[in-house]
């Protein structure tokens, strides 16, 4: 037999657990495992379309930011998710890959 019960833990810390009539009376072994309230799962949305003007990256802009005040979970950078996870660019040892960056432009 399995009891599942959902409880919110007070301020003391102190619960009382009361078992159904069902369960026979005798020693028994309880398990307790506290789950932490699950993140929302997100999923990358697609790129956004690209723009030709101005007005459109201002619109655009507009709109993702009137998204994010109606839903402040939304990520900063939605749809840059792994994005880079194959380039050649970033092959390599990240030190090496950094000084070489830094050493593009003279002293």
């Amino acid at each position: 037999m399995t009891i599942e019960q959902t409880v919110d833990i007070p301020a003391s810390h102190r619960l009382t657990i009361e078992v159904p009539r069902e369960v026979p009376a005798g020693p028994v072994i309880l398990t307790f495992t506290p789950k932490s309230a699950e993140k929302p799962h997100w999923t990358p949305e697609p790129p956004l379309p690209r723009v030709h003007t101005l007005e459109e990256a201002i619109a655009q802009a507009e709109a993702q930011a009137a998204r994010r005040r109606a839903d402040p979970s939304i990520p900063l950078f939605n749809g840059m998710w792994g994005c880079l996870k194959d380039s050649k660019t970033f092959d390599g040892d990240p030190v090496a890959i950094q000084r070489e960056m830094r050493d593009e432009w003279p002293d």
